[in-house]
């Protein structure tokens, strides 16, 4: 009988980033390995992504508040977390973390976690009242569901050393496991087709994507303001065709914002808002484009950058997105500082590369995906991880009553 697997997490939501799609590619890969996986959510019954998870879900909200506190979450773990083998939970600075250290950390069920980026300093130097707040939740709270854990997972080495500098006390089990996606799927030809019927006017231009949340440490400030300056500095014959595509729930402030920079900058006939993408329109986004980019300030993966490469799309991409040194090492895309100056680098060296020097490029795009990001090592990869730390467990009783 294979494992059985439950993940915690605040929402099956997608629009609320990329750990759900993780959690459900990985879910596929586990069934084909002969393990199960199920997901708790803090959301509520009427939570309409709920019908459209492939997993199996149990909703124990609505939460209250942006912490989403929920009554039920305990209560529910207590009758029902002895089924599974062991507990997974994603994120931290909600419920869902010290509702499961609660109920878990004197249970025998081994829990273990995936910040997925929550503690880059980052957060602490862009908004500093934030963080004194959590500085004053953390020792009670989160520090402990990390202390207690039987290991604290990181997607990269970068994620891991960043993690030490943002709050003390700090100590858990920390162990680094390869983290991925399963890539591109379906008909290419028929994606290409159906994505351009929805949007002809980007039929044979020189496409850019950016594919993801419309959130200002995302950096499609810098991105506009690059292409703007790129308008003006580039000879014609290189920057005429050239198009943004913006993909992503756009009904939010920054998005407002956004758009009126673009209006601003005199971009209106270059970007298309496309709004959220998913399945055979988001491939066919990805195999309609020339190469995706992310000026980004904080970014502990970049799912979306797994998949541009996996349909053998170069990345344009940030120091700051963890697994830049992985994507500069395999050549399959171009990395520079998330400012203006680097925004405008990116552009001027993908506008100047030959189409031999694209062509590589893409190929190698493709290569570092499968030796890298694919989702078949990632899970074997989590998979060794939780053999190894099964027995090691921290004394929580030990622990429970000291830092």
């Amino acid at each position: 009988m294979g494992l059985r697997i439950l993940h915690a997490i605040i929402t099956v939501n997608p629009a609320y980033g990329g750990p759900i799609e993780g959690i459900v590619q990985a879910a596929r890969e586990h069934r084909r390995r002969g393990n199960s996986v199920e997901i708790l959510t803090l959301d509520g019954q009427d939570e309409r992504s709920l019908d459209h998870c492939e997993v199996i879900c149990h909703p124990v909200g609505p939460g209250l508040g942006k912490y989403r506190y929920s009554p039920r979450l305990i209560p529910w773990l207590h009758a029902n977390a002895p089924k599974y083998d062991l507990v997974i939970v994603n994120g931290i600075w909600n419920y869902t973390s010290f509702g499961v250290w609660r109920a878990l950390r004197d249970s025998g069920v081994p829990y273990y976690v995936f910040t997925h980026g929550m503690l880059d300093p980052y957060f602490k130097q862009r908004y500093p009242l934030k963080h004194f707040k959590k500085m004053l939740y953390w020792p009670w709270a989160d520090y402990r569901v990390l202390r207690d854990a039987n290991a604290v997972f990181f997607t990269c080495e970068e994620e891991r050393l960043l993690a030490r500098q943002s709050f003390r006390p700090y100590r858990c089990n920390e162990h680094v496991v390869s983290y991925g996606t399963a890539g591109a799927v379906g008909n290419p030809e028929t994606q290409r087709e159906l994505f351009l019927s929805r949007f002809p006017h980007l039929r044979g231009k020189k496409n850019l994507l950016f594919l993801g949340r419309i959130h200002e440490k995302k950096g499609i400030d810098l991105t506009l303001r690059a292409l703007a300056q790129c308008v003006q500095d580039t000879p014609q014959d290189q920057i005429n065709d050239v198009q943004l595509i913006i993909a992503g729930p756009d009904e939010g402030e920054y998005a407002k914002l956004a758009k009126a920079l673009c209006y601003e900058l005199q971009l209106t006939e270059r970007v298309t808002w496309t709004g959220m993408l998913d399945n055979e329109l988001k491939w066919g986004a990805f195999l309609v484009s020339d190469a995706f980019v992310l000026n980004s300030h904080q970014e502990n993966f970049g799912v979306s950058v797994a998949e541009a490469l996996s349909a053998g799309l170069p990345t344009l991409i940030t120091d700051k997105v963890n697994i830049w040194r992985e994507i500069e090492q395999s050549g399959a895309g171009i990395v520079d500082k998330d400012d203006l100056a680097g925004a405008v680098r990116l552009l001027h060296r993908w506008l100047g590369a030959s189409r031999r020097e694209w062509a590589d490029m893409r190929t190698r795009a493709r290569q570092c995906f499968t030796s890298r990001f694919h989702i078949a090592q990632s899970t074997q990869s989590l998979l060794d991880a939780l053999a190894l730390y099964k027995e090691t467990a921290p004394k929580r009783g030990l622990y429970a009553a000291r830092w």
